[in-house]
């Protein structure tokens, strides 16, 4: 029998991530996983800029981008013809390091992930299947399947599962898991391609019954997502050269090379509960929703940073355990805004009829280039795509306001007078930010809790982002605003810490 602080169900990002938080942290977690290796095919694409921020916290952002394809653009086609070209960086230099959609396909971003684990002391545990568990109260007892067919009993404190939308935990817990099936088969397609839409860019294609979406991963390459309009049996039997390529031929694009083509079906579910006792439902096993936005997988890996710290804090004795019913309490509600999101607009993509297609294709296009060019609509949907505009505000960790910053925001990003305010925030660790001057009893605070304390030269960047002069910021270790404070600070984090249940930061 083996024991250890965590352990983590499913190797696929979420459960990758986690494992790399936790063991950063100093927990003793095993990760295993009932497939031989990483998935063969690029699944996810997208990693968003709020997932490239919290990659900092363990050098992994310049990794990924070096190996990822930066995509600066989204290109709206139409009938044809190109009605609309989204810029990202305009807007999106403004608000982060990562002003661009990075495509980086799943099969290799799990290689690289998992490569980093190993480097610390942790290797995922291939060809293992959970076969049963039990919640002691105290611990947790894991039966496991090995390799050779023998069973093994494991104990751990927690247990996570990172075993996608089937999940095996899910089903162990009764917890329901609402939402439906989406009536429409889709289809994927790794190809090799030439022709004026094969620059490097996204572009999504519309046409009266049919849509195509290309996300390049490299010039020439890329991945296809299209609709199987008409209903087939035999869905999982078609091939490439079995579904409409009207929207394809109305990029101009010319298909040279398939290496990969899959059909599957959408879901769009969010399961009642993220935790049950000693066990949590993390990425996929507790959400799934449509591909729109590439929003799946990011949101999985914001799921295990979220839980990382608060697992790390209660483990290491610095925190009750009532902090993990705050996992839940801020997931939930973005998992079911994300699905309610995804669903309208891939509602909307998707519809049949003539006046479906007339808005489709030929209003949806038109408004969004005009949309487009109004400041506040291009940075908000900038926002939205990148999750740099989740929080948690009204949380059940998040305090107070100063300025337009509310505890549970994302820190804005400045970077003013050579200094770059997202530069500590490498450190997973509470931490606490002045812009201006800060308070002497401010300073008694930070050095007898041990919490390091920034000092920014007040500029008028900072300002504008909405922060307050000498006001203090408190930031939890997923590098959100926990309570901001603009006066009597030392006295409001002490309560705060209280409050929740933290005793040492």
């Amino acid at each position: 029998m083996t024991g250890q602080d965590v352990l983590i169900v499913g190797a696929g990002p979420t459960g990758l991530v986690l494992a790399l938080w936790l063991t950063a942290q100093g927990a003793k977690v095993r990760i295993i996983d009932k497939n031989a290796g990483p998935g063969p095919t690029s699944r996810a694409m997208v990693v968003h800029a709020r997932t490239l921020e919290l990659y900092r916290q363990l050098d992994l952002a310049t990794a990924v981008i070096e190996a990822g394809h930066r995509n600066p653009s989204v290109n709206l086609w139409a009938k044809g013809k190109a009605k609309a070209r989204i810029s990202f960086n305009p807007t999106g230099a403004k608000l982060t390091p990562y002003p661009f959609v990075l495509v980086y396909p799943q099969d290799h971003h799990e290689r690289l992930l998992a490569e980093r684990l190993e480097a610390i002391g942790v290797t995922v545990e291939r060809q293992t299947e959970l076969v049963d568990f039990e919640d002691a109260g105290d611990r947790i007892t894991a039966r496991l399947r090995l390799p050779d067919g023998s069973e093994e009993i494991s104990t751990a404190r927690y247990l996570a599962g990172c075993d996608g939308a089937r999940s095996p935990v899910r089903h162990k817990l009764a917890i329901g898991f609402e939402g439906g099936t989406y009536q429409q088969t889709f289809y994927v397609a790794d190809v090799e391609a030439s022709g004026p839409a094969a620059n490097g860019e996204v572009h999504l294609s519309l046409e009266s019954s049919d849509f195509v979406a290309l996300l390049a991963y490299a010039e020439g390459r890329g991945r296809l997502i299209g609709l199987v309009r008409d209903e087939r049996e035999d869905a999982a039997a078609l091939t490439f050269q079995d579904v409409s390529h009207r929207a394809i031929e109305s990029l101009k694009l010319t298909i040279d090379r398939v290496n990969w083509f899959s059909t599957y079906r959408v879901h769009h579910r969010v399961a009642d509960r993220f935790r049950r006792g000693r066990v949590f439902l993390v990425g996929d096993a507790a959400h799934v929703h449509s591909p729109v936005g590439g929003q799946g997988m990011n949101t999985g890996i914001g799921d295990a940073i979220n839980l990382a710290w608060k697992l790390a804090a209660v483990l290491k004795d610095q925190a009750s355990d009532t902090l993990l019913d705050s996992y839940e309490g801020e997931r939930i509600g973005f998992a079911r805004q994300l699905v309610e999101t995804t669903d309208r607009l891939f509602t909307f993509v998707t519809a049949e009829g003539r006046i479906a297609d007339f808005l489709r294709v030929e209003i949806a296009p038109a408004l969004a280039s005009f949309a487009y060019r109004i400041g506040r609509v291009r940075e908000l949907l900038f926002r939205m795509l990148s999750q740099t505009q989740l929080n948690y505000r009204g949380g059940p960790l998040s305090r107070s306001n100063a300025g337009w910053v509310e505890g549970g925001d994302r820190l804005p990003w400045i970077p003013a007078n050579g200094l770059d305010n997202y530069a500590p925030l490498a450190a997973i660790s509470w931490q606490v930010h002045v812009y201006g001057a800060a308070s002497g009893d401010l300073k008694q605070w930070c050095a007898t809790r041990h919490v390091p304390l920034h000092i920014f030269p007040w500029t008028e960047a900072h300002a504008i982002a909405g922060l307050v002069m000498d006001a203090a910021y408190l930031l939890r270790p997923d590098t959100y605003v926990a309570l901001a404070a603009s006066e009597h600070a030392a006295d409001a984090f002490e309560a705060y810490l209280s409050e929740v249940g933290i005793t040492r930061p």
